[in-house]
Parts: C-alpha cells; sequence; structure tokens
C-alpha cells in the first residue's frame, strides 16, 4: 500500500473536490463531486451528529447513489451549502430522474465552528452561497489545512483544519480520504508535539516525528469544548466496486481512523461521521479479501488525512488556538 500520486482523495478517477471559505465568517464548505452518481454509505459515531439526506443512504432506501457530498462549518445553518450545491448540479442537468424532472442527491454533515472567533452575525444565511462557490471550484488539485469546511475548524490544543490522503493497494485499487479536523479530543500525544497518527504516516507527510511514550493510559481527560460544539466528518472513497451495503461497512471499518489519530474520538460531545462513496470503476479482485483490506486501508488513511489536516493548518488574524507548524 502506498500514496497515489496527489495524496488526496481525488486519487481516486473522477472525483473532484471544491473549497470555499469566509475569512470574515471564519468558516466554509467543501464538496466532493463525482463525473456521475456515487454509490454511498454513511456511519455515524459521535454522540452528537448534524446531518442532511443520511437515511436514503441506508441499504435497503430507493435512490441508488449521490450527485455530491457536502462537509460544512455553521453546525445547523451549514446544512444549507447542500442547498446551493443542488442548485448548482441542478443546473448542469444532474440528479436523480423522476420523470422529466432531475432531483439531486447531496447528503451532507458539518461541524460546530459557531465559537471561533468570527463574525456569526450575518443577515441572510451565508451557507447556501459558500456551497454553491465550493461546487463551481471543484477539481482534482485542492489545498489542505485551513480551507474549506476547515477554515475555522480547531481541536483541544491545535487549529484543525481540512486534511486528505490517498493510498493504492497492491491490488491496484484505490482509496482516499478527505476530513475536516474539528474535534474535542487531541490529535497529538500529551504534550508533545508527536501525531498519534504516526505510526501510519508515510513519506513524511506531517513533519516526521515519529512516536514514542509511554503516555499515560490512567490520564482521565477534561472537554474543552461543551455538548455539541466539537465533530470530525470525513468522506472515504475508492475506485472498488461496491454497493452500498459494503460501503456501509467501509465507513464502519474507517471510524477505527478516527480512534487512532484523536485521542479522545466519538464522544458524546462530538459529532463523528464517515461517508464512503465508490466509483463503482474496478471489479474487486478478490470479493473475500478485498474488502478486508480496504476497511484496514480506510482506516489508515484517515489518520494519516486527520493529522494531515491539523499539519497544514496556517495562522489567520484573531486565531483562538495556535497552528501545528508554529508550535
Amino acid at each position: 500500500m502506498r500514496p497515489g500520486p496527489r495524496n488526496l482523495i481525488t486519487d481516486v478517477d473522477g472525483l473532484r473536490v471544491g473549497n470555499a471559505r469566509d475569512d470574515v465568517l471564519r468558516s466554509g464548505s467543501t464538496v466532493l463531486l463525482g463525473d456521475a452518481p456515487l454509490a454511498c454509505g454513511f456511519n455515524v459515531m459521535g454522540g452528537a451528529p448534524g446531518t442532511r439526506e443520511t437515511e436514503l443512504l441506508a441499504p435497503d432506501k430507493l435512490v441508488p447513489g449521490v450527485d455530491a457530498l457536502v462537509l460544512s462549518g455553521g453546525s445547523a445553518f451549514g446544512l444549507a451549502a447542500c442547498d446551493g450545491v443542488s442548485e448548482g448540479l441542478r443546473a448542469m442537468g444532474r440528479g436523480f430522474e423522476v420523470g422529466p424532472v432531475r432531483v439531486p442527491i447531496v447528503p451532507g454533515a458539518i461541524v460546530f465552528d459557531l465559537l471561533n472567533g468570527g463574525n456569526k452575525d450575518w443577515q441572510r444565511n451565508p451557507y447556501p452561497a459558500l456551497g454553491r462557490a465550493a461546487l463551481e471550484t471543484a477539481s482534482p488539485d485542492f489545498l489542505l489545512g485551513s480551507e474549506g469546511a476547515g477554515t475555522g475548524a480547531m481541536t483541544h490544543r491545535w487549529k484543525g483544519g481540512l486534511g486528505s490522503a490517498s493510498a493504492v493497494l497492491d491490488c491496484g485499487i484505490t482509496l482516499g480520504a478527505l476530513v475536516v479536523v474539528n474535534a474535542l479530543g487531541s490529535v497529538t500525544a500529551g504534550e508533545t508535539r508527536q501525531f498519534w497518527a504516526a505510526p501510519w504516516e508515510t513519506e513524511g507527510e506531517f513533519g516526521g516525528l515519529g512516536l514514542s511514550g509511554p503516555y499515560p493510559a490512567a490520564h482521565e481527560p477534561n472537554p474543552s469544548k461543551r455538548l455539541g460544539e466539537a465533530t470530525t466528518i470525513a468522506i472515504i472513497a475508492t475506485d472498488a466496486r461496491l454497493d452500498k451495503a459494503g460501503l456501509t461497512r467501509l465507513a464502519t471499518a474507517a471510524q477505527d481512523g478516527m480512534a487512532r489519530a484523536i485521542v479522545p474520538s466519538h464522544t458524546p460531545f462530538d459529532g463523528d461521521l464517515v461517508f464512503a462513496v465508490s466509483s463503482g470503476m474496478k471489479p474487486l479482485p478478490d470479493p473475500a479479501l478485498t474488502p478486508f483490506q480496504l476497511g484496514h486501508a480506510a482506516a489508515c488513511t484517515l489518520a494519516r488525512a486527520i493529522a494531515r489536516g491539523v499539519y497544514a493548518a496556517s495562522p489567520r488574524p484573531g486565531d483562538l488556538q495556535p497552528c501545528w507548524r508554529e508550535g
């Protein structure tokens, strides 16, 4: 298993990512778009999720795929970013066909960034426009860190951000992760700058500091945020031909990557969620072995993406937390 050429989720062919940010608002939105509808599943392990249209992703529901996925800041207000994306997709002629009408299918998830120092005293919800702008910038290449939905993200200690990573399995299947890191927990060990995700780091992609210890297992952390103020939301993508049930299982396995990279994770205060999508471009080389390998790759790649999001965060005036690179 090795990183793809970009080390981004867009190493999965046919995918694009767009970011839009508002530095005064200190928030933004991120969109994942496929060239064609994507089969999709999801898993929620946090206690305070904020989502849109996730029920239709269950394996027994009618809609076979999604046109785009949205990750956004803004708490419940940020779910409106999906409206802007839906409008843009409708203008493109995209959507689930119902007679002469096309209805874009755009599930989304949000992080809480309303107390990060930005100006939230808006007269009109800004997130539909942010969603539309993110859609219009969608490209195979995109920036990490303080961009898109990661613009105003924070963690226990460091400024959070937007992260991504990819892996190409020996069998030729590609998998990628995209994540907004806004966690209650810490991404680094103890009082050090060493990422918990260090055992899975590839080619010094987030500083190459390694990991040493021991760290006290009996330590009982105190929450630095209140109920509903934290969340890590992610997308796992692959070109392997998986159905909604297989993708639901892949999203579940990927949650292990959060537990490896954020301590603690999946708390009652977080809304931790993972979407999993497939372009379906490649058949499974081995129907029994390949899903097993993909689950492991998803967890490792998501852990790396989480660390990369924090590693890439950049300073902006008014920050309430330091950036890892300045620590």
